[in-house]
């Protein structure tokens, strides 16, 4: 895994990077070599190396996550990290921890399973590379507001309490509301359609819940969903329009200075139909999947692979999935009913993004909701919106956590999710 730059502890320093300083973070590790102590301090980004002679006053005790303030005389060093050190030390030691670590920090990967990391999440995410998901992550939701920022778009929070389920009546958590029973939040999607009809384009950044009973390496019952809906589109090719310049502007922001394999949202992106999708992979794997009402992730694994192949492109959008898989609000196909408006984008043969272009108007949701044998009911502050006219509109959510995770190479979700909640966690 590439490292993410480092560059906390350096841009507290002098613009000459050399002359007196004072620095404060926490003892990554201590290492003796002849007549020389080498003290690493970390703080939220970055790492600084602190060599002391014999010569110098002598050195506290230090043991590793020790919280210190070091002052010196800050040195060029082009072994050390920022190739700058700290020299002739003073340490003032603020505290201390009260246990030992679960595991060492001061290695360069962390050497533990999965378990151990999440049961000691707290000690776990000081782990620089650890530490740099997240950091990524940052980065991707800075680049994911600029660039719809760019384009007109206003920020909005939604509630994650509803009286109804979001998106259907299962695969929800309910919660005691005081007198009544709520649910939290699926999605922000009704109110993000709602709000189409104030702003006209609207984004989140939020966190979404899904009573799924998934115990995989791709699901959390807690993720972070990045939202977009926007009025006055032609049709879903509109919504893919934008999701490509600003996924495009998330990977630019993210980059790391050091990368060497860090993908790039081509010009434009491969787009197949999912009929032919199936054909493909029907071809591809020797079995029949071709009246499949939906790709399985062995499915999106191989149209990854030929993407790649034919385009030399990470991204893959699929477009026209069936009626029946997507929500009542999903807008069908002109040409081909039994299809709809929508898309996923598949991003290293995994779906990252759902999108698509939405029902806008009243009477279609009304015969939309009857052929499906939904109720109006519970969903009359959302109707409203449609009855007093909303223009043609679409949007697409993206899931940080499954977005962080392909980038980065991670083999399990949990590790892009600080605190993850999942069929059986719910600590810390």
């Amino acid at each position: 895994m590439t490292p993410y730059p480092s560059d906390a502890l350096s841009v507290q320093l002098p613009a000459l990077k050399s002359g007196p300083v004072s620095v404060a973070g926490w003892i990554h590790r201590v290492r003796r070599i002849g007549g020389l102590t080498f003290v690493v301090i970390r703080d939220g980004l970055g790492l600084m190396q602190v060599r002391h002679s014999d010569a110098d006053a002598p050195l506290p005790r230090l043991e590793p996550e020790m919280a210190v303030r070091v002052s010196g005389v800050l040195v060029q060093e082009s072994r050390a990290p920022d190739g700058v050190e700290i020299r002739e030390p003073a340490f003032d030691v603020l505290s201390e921890p009260e246990s030992p670590l679960p595991f060492h920090l001061g290695a360069p990967t962390l050497e533990a399973g999965l378990d151990l990391r999440l049961n000691h999440r707290t000690a776990s995410l000081r782990h620089p590379s650890i530490r740099q998901v997240f950091q990524i992550e940052a980065a991707l939701a800075e680049g994911f507001r600029s660039g719809l920022a760019a384009r007109h778009f206003t920020e909005v929070w939604t509630p994650k309490l509803l009286g109804c389920a979001s998106e259907s009546g299962a695969n929800v958590f309910s919660v005691q509301y005081f007198d009544r029973e709520a649910f939290l939040a699926q999605s922000p999607q009704f109110y993000k359609q709602m709000l189409v009809g104030v702003f006209g384009r609207v984004y989140e950044i939020g966190p979404v819940f899904r009573a799924e009973p998934h115990d995989t390496v791709r699901h959390l019952s807690q993720y972070t969903s990045m939202d977009v809906e926007m009025g006055f589109i032609d049709d879903h090719h509109t919504v893919m329009a934008v999701l490509r310049d600003v996924m495009d502007v998330m990977l630019q922001t993210a980059r790391p200075e050091s990368a060497l394999d860090w993908p790039k949202v081509p010009d434009a992106i491969p787009v197949v139909h999912f009929a032919d999708a199936l054909e493909m992979v029907s071809e591809g794997l020797g079995e029949d999947v071709r009246h499949e009402p939906d790709l399985a992730p062995a499915h999106e694994q191989w149209l990854g692979a030929w993407a790649k192949s034919q385009y030399g492109s990470d991204f893959l959008f699929v477009e026209g999935y069936p009626m029946q898989k997507r929500p009542f609000y999903t807008a069908p196909d002109p040409a081909r009913a039994l299809y709809s408006n929508s898309f996923d984008l598949l991003f290293r043969g995994q779906e990252i993004v759902t999108g698509g272009q939405r029902l806008h108007r009243y009477q279609d949701y009304l015969e939309a909701l009857q052929e499906r044998g939904m109720s109006t009911a519970g969903l009359e502050g959302y109707l409203e919106a449609f009855r007093l006219g909303m223009p043609p509109h679409g949007g697409f959510a993206i899931g940080l956590e499954r977005l962080a995770s392909r980038l980065m190479g991670l083999a399990n979700i949990r590790d892009a999710a600080l605190f993850p909640r999942d069929l059986k966690r719910l600590e810390p």
